[in-house]
Order: C-alpha cells, then sequence, then structure tokens
C-alpha cells in the first residue's frame, strides 16, 4: 500500500489527486489487478472502467469524498466478467463501511440525526437506516445466545394502546437478556418455546408475581425462584399501613407520620422514635404490628446466609408468620406463607431485582427522548443497543 493509499485506510489503492476546496476529494485508481473471482485465473483484460463517488471518512471538518477508477474485467479462460473489489466498500454502496459505522458510533453515543446530517452530508433518513442495519446485524449475532445462569424477570409498561412488556435481565453481567411484548403466559408462550438454554438457568428473581412464578415453573424447571426483596418489604409496608388506616384515617394522611412509619426503626433517631411512639401508645394495636412489622423486615433484608445460619432463622420467621395470623395482618401472613420457599432463598443470594429497576429508569428515558415507540421491535432493538450488548461496536468491526 503506498504513503497516501495507508492514509486513505484502503489496501491497494493508488491516490492520483487530491482537492481540498469545500472537502477532501480524493482520485484514485486500483494499484494490481485481482484473480478471477470465478476461476482464480490470473490472464484478466480491462473491458472498460467507471467511476464510483463514495463518502469515505472525516478530516476535522471536512468529508472525504472517494472518486473511484473501477475496472471492469474479463477473464481470458472462463469468459466471465466482474468489477473490481474495494476492501471495505460493498457493491452499488456510497459509502464505505467504516464511514457508515461511524455515523452509527456518533448516533450511538447520543448525538442526534440533525446534527450528524449536517456534519457527515447526508440525511436524516440515512442516518436512522445505516443505524437500524448495524442493530440489526448486532440482533442477528446475537440470536443463537443461551439463557444466562441468573435471570431477573419484571414487567414495565410500554404503551396505552400495547400495555405492558416483560424484561428478562441477565443480572451476573448486568446486560438486557431480551425485551418481550406481553406479561401473560399465553403472551408469552411462543417465545420462551423457542428460547435456548433454559435449561442452564439456575436462579430467577422476580417479585410476588403468580404470573411469573408459574412461567419459572414451567418453562425454567431447574431454576430456584428468589423473591426481590425491594418488593416484599414494600408489600408488607402495604398492608401495614392499610391497617393503619382503618384505626386512624385523620393520622394516615400525616406525611410525616407516613415517613417515619415506612423508616426502618434503626434509621430512626431517637427523638424521632419517642414521637412514633408516643403516637403510637394511642393505639395498642398498631402499637403492637409496628414491632412485629420491624421484625419482619429484619428477616426480608437477611442475605447471603449459609444454610446452616438460615436453618436457625427459620423457626422464629415461622413464629412470627403465626402470630400475624391472629392479627388485622392475615392476609399478609398469608401471602407470605404462599412464597415461603421464594423468600427462604432470599436469605441464601444477594442478587435482586434493582438491576432490572435500573434498566426499566433508562427505557423510560429512552421512550421520553424519542416522543414514543409505536412499533415494538423497533423499542426492542433500541433497548438492546444501550442496555444489552456490551462492546457491540467492537464486535460489529
Amino acid at each position: 500500500m503506498s504513503h497516501a493509499g495507508a492514509i486513505v485506510g484502503i489496501s491497494e489503492l493508488e491516490v492520483e489527486q487530491v482537492d481540498r476546496n469545500k472537502g477532501i476529494e480524493v482520485w484514485a485508481r486500483p494499484t494490481s489487478r485481482p484473480f478471477c473471482k470465478h476461476c482464480g485465473c490470473s490472464s484478466l483484460r480491462v473491458k472498460a472502467t467507471h467511476r464510483r463517488t463514495v463518502k469515505h471518512s472525516r478530516q476535522g471538518n471536512q468529508v472525504m469524498t472517494l472518486h473511484l477508477q473501477v475496472p471492469k474485467y474479463h477473464c481470458r479462460q472462463c469468459g466471465r466478467y466482474f468489477r473490481h473489489d474495494f476492501v471495505g466498500i460493498r457493491p452499488r454502496y456510497r459509502a464505505s463501511e467504516a464511514y457508515r459505522l461511524e455515523v452509527f458510533e456518533a448516533h450511538d453515543g447520543g448525538i442526534t440525526q440533525r446534527k450528524i446530517s449536517h456534519t457527515h452530508r447526508i440525511s436524516p433518513a440515512t442516518v436512522e437506516r445505516w443505524y437500524r442495519y448495524h442493530v440489526c446485524l448486532k440482533k442477528s449475532e446475537m440470536s443463537e445466545r443461551l439463557c444466562p445462569k441468573v435471570l431477573g424477570i419484571d414487567e414495565h409498561f410500554f404503551t396505552r394502546k400495547k400495555g405492558y412488556a416483560t424484561t428478562f435481565v441477565d443480572l451476573r453481567s448486568h446486560r438486557v437478556f431480551d425485551v418481550k411484548l406481553g406479561r401473560s403466559e399465553a403472551s408469552l408462550r411462543h417465545y420462551l418455546r423457542a428460547l435456548r438454554g433454559k435449561e442452564n438457568v439456575q436462579v430467577m428473581v422476580m417479585d410476588l408475581s403468580e404470573t411469573y412464578r408459574n412461567i419459572a415453573r414451567n418453562y425454567f424447571p431447574q431454576a430456584t425462584i428468589v423473591a426481590d426483596r425491594f418488593h416484599v418489604v414494600r408489600l408488607i409496608n402495604h398492608h401495614f399501613l392499610k391497617v393503619w388506616q382503618q384505626h386512624d384515617s385523620e393520622g394516615r394522611k400525616n406525611r410525616g407520620l407516613i415517613s417515619l412509619m415506612r423508616r426502618h426503626q434503626w434509621r430512626l433517631s431517637d427523638e424521632q422514635h419517642a414521637n412514633l411512639m408516643t403516637y403510637l401508645a394511642q393505639y395498642p394495636v398498631l402499637q403492637t404490628l409496628y414491632v412485629i412489622k420491624q421484625r419482619l423486615v429484619r428477616f426480608m433484608l437477611l442475605r447471603t446466609l449459609t444454610a446452616r445460619r438460615a436453618r436457625k432463622k427459620l423457626p422464629k420467621y415461622l413464629a412470627l408468620l403465626s402470630q400475624l395470623k391472629e392479627s388485622p395482618l392475615r392476609v399478609l401472613a398469608k401471602t407470605l406463607e404462599s412464597w415461603m420457599e421464594p423468600i427462604i432463598a432470599m436469605w441464601r443470594f444477594s442478587k435482586s431485582n434493582g438491576i432490572t429497576e435500573g434498566f426499566h429508569n433508562k427505557m423510560e428515558m429512552m421512550s421520553r427522548r424519542a416522543y414514543g415507540f409505536r412499533n415494538f421491535e423497533n423499542y426492542r432493538l433500541r433497548v438492546l443497543t444501550h442496555c444489552g450488548w456490551d462492546g457491540i461496536i467492537n464486535r460489529v468491526r
């Protein structure tokens, strides 16, 4: 490769002329003849030549445009014709692969289509088309991937017309595995049946959703179901605040009291705890339930316990549930008892669906920036690009 060809970045290219008036205009031609692409013979003659104009890259604030002299060869042995191929330039394309990838990287990095169309001298529709091409290319590469060993599953709102979508997250690598429309087993049945590597899933983290628990039992038979501690604690607070409203509907409207009731007891100052106990002294039943709730929350926050320590904690937890069954929180006790195994498994693991909830916040921001998505497949591709494929740009290269 010549020195000028090395700067351009295309092998076996000889630069004839360079013009830098409005942009960087480069006229070039190939330095050697290839072998016949049909039979491999080296006996070729040039039948004709034509010019190709291709956008190649940007140097500074100027776009480099290549004017290539493209020979048309005739093989004397097989009698067939073909045109000269350049490395990194696909036939009938008006931009090189390096230029298309440069536009993709810029748009993926947050630069708007309007700004890119001004700096790269292409239309916004072309920016979107090239971006979608690289995303679809990556999608085809990732179609054969297997399910992760630690899988988080949760729902999030998509649109009013199409409802909710289900998010599958690889909690070990902190990446979105996939996003599918629907949150019922009927809407996800076709996808789950075709999912590869379901038997490799060892742990599934979820909220207290009966639908997702049935999905885990039917389609991921080897997985241990683990309850998400954030949703369990929220459920406990929800039932307690509901009972509080039945005892004192006016006090339930006090924002300061609501904040004290929701917080963990060990996070209250001495003054805050004294004020709360003074208020609860007026309602002995509510005071007793508050103490039980705090003990119950401490059990829910246990994590990374050994099997031996978990066995020691289990009798105390069962005794606490038996107290709840004789109290106004009997509905909560029934729910916690039905989810006994996932909650006990929660003590052994440190993973939670907090990673999934964080991705949901990011998805919401993406939808806001796009002013909403009508097509779910476009939404899915954008989510997988920004949340699911680490190092996408390097692998596309």
